[in-house]
């Protein structure tokens, strides 16, 4: 593999590494804030939690805007600036709302990274190798959230102001990733569709020199001869590619894997886990994610992105069927934590390895932005929309309950995967486009 474009993959999924950190940092505090603001279930899920994972909606929704106008470089940039911003001001927060609001723009980052990251990627990558690269910014996600769960665990005694250290320091590693961000070259293949051809070619010759860049910029001048001026992603042409974006992002949240990372400790401490214990089981939780996570990218260019997803499936129902039924008769103890350490294992090797790859391959060029914000939206939305009802469903219906509810989402995953999802390892961007587009 090309050292420089490994290099320049790695520089952009770290995005991915602030993404996983800031979604999962609050896991350690949020029952302190709640304490400490004396905060209803309903207003606590809401507004302290729920408008970071609104920020990334909003990020979601109109990450594709900048992403196609100024470029996926400096839309990472700008994502840097955001995180480092959004820590400071947490950190420093004397009430819910100014908390909310700096946790808001925190939640822009994120969204708009789940564009913007895997889109650069997937397009200065070689099509045999996309898979693993691409694959490198879910890595980082799970990285960034092992840390998350291990600062937590270990800021937690250090006295009535831990949780500002808590979301504060995540400043630190957002500001080298703003300075890293401003050393990658822009996307080739977002510039040809600016019609800067010269420096397209430039930077193609950088990335395989052996590569004869006349060539693959003929195959994207023919795609984008094939399209109309102004067209959008809700085209009768694109339904298909649209329809997969949507369920394969449902399914990745249907599946409560947000409800578990956000709220962890308190899960693990309804399963009768004292609460060092379960911030300690936390971290196990990160732990299985990130070596399963690992396992995914290695395989998903061998086995390919539907396979992982079968293998995910029978191990979200198995794990979740598991996890329900320890809640109903009231498992409690070393159980369920190993229940969880599965389901875990069975998303990080096949939906949080495939997810961001799969969206980033399956549209054009010249709509891969929208695409991408298309799909990152529908999960995020979902993202925003389950944590926040957590609390409150875990005090009136209870756990077993809401646990069952996403073990029958999973045998829907399962039908989505055998029935209508394609395999598109090893193919390049232009014939997909012309394969998947009707």
């Amino acid at each position: 593999m090309n050292r420089k474009i490994l290099i320049w993959s790695v520089t952009a999924a770290l995005a991915g590494f602030l993404f996983g950190f800031d979604t999962v940092v609050i896991s350690g505090a949020e029952k302190k804030l709640q304490l400490l603001w004396n905060s209803s279930d309903m207003f606590h899920g809401v507004v302290v939690i729920g408008m970071a994972l609104w920020g990334t909606v909003i990020g979601a929704l109109l990450g594709g805007i900048p992403t196609n106008k100024i470029g996926r470089k400096k839309t990472l940039v700008w994502i840097g600036i955001l995180y480092t911003i959004s820590a400071i001001g947490s950190a420093f927060a004397s009430d819910p709302i100014t908390f909310a609001v700096f946790r808001f723009l925190g939640g822009l980052g994120v969204g708009a990274s789940t564009i913007a990251a895997p889109a650069y990627i997937s397009e200065i990558a070689p099509a045999k190798d996309r898979g693993k690269l691409v694959g490198l910014y879910q890595f980082n996600i799970v990285f960034g959230i092992l840390m998350a769960f291990f600062s937590n665990y270990l800021l937690n005694d250090i006295g009535e102001n831990a949780w500002r250290w808590m979301v504060g320091i995540e400043a630190f590693p957002a500001a080298l990733y703003t300075i890293f961000a401003l050393s990658i070259p822009k996307s080739p293949r977002w510039l040809l569709t600016k019609l800067r051809i010269s420096e397209a070619k430039n930077v193609l010759q950088i990335i395989n020199p052996d590569l004869d860049p006349e060539k693959l910029m003929m195959e994207i001048r023919e795609e984008m001869d094939n399209t109309i001026p102004n067209e959008n992603i809700f085209l009768k042409k694109f339904r298909f590619p649209l329809i997969l974006a949507f369920l394969i992002a449902f399914f990745n949240q249907l599946s409560g894997i947000n409800a578990l990372l956000y709220y962890a400790p308190r899960i693990l401490t309804e399963a009768g886990l004292e609460e060092s214990s379960a911030l300690l089981s936390s971290i196990g939780v990160g732990v299985t994610n990130l070596i399963f996570t690992l396992l995914g990218v290695i395989l998903i260019d061998k086995l390919g992105r539907k396979q992982l997803m079968y293998i995910c499936s029978f191990g979200y129902i198995v794990s979740l069927s598991l996890v329900s039924i320890a809640f109903f008769f009231n498992w409690e103890g070393s159980a369920v934590p190993i229940f969880l350490f599965l389901f875990i294992a069975s998303h990080a090797i096949g939906q949080g390895t495939v997810i961001w790859v799969f969206i980033s391959e399956i549209f054009p060029n010249h709509l891969r932005g929208s695409g991408q914000a298309f799909g990152s939206s529908v999960h995020w939305i979902l993202a925003a929309v389950v944590p926040s009802l957590i609390p409150v469903l875990f005090s009136t219906v209870g756990a077993g309950m809401v646990f069952l509810f996403f073990t029958i989402m999973m045998v829907f995953q399962l039908l989505f995967v055998a029935l209508m999802m394609p395999e598109t390892k090893g193919i390049s961007l232009e014939e997909l486009s012309k394969t998947l587009t009707k």
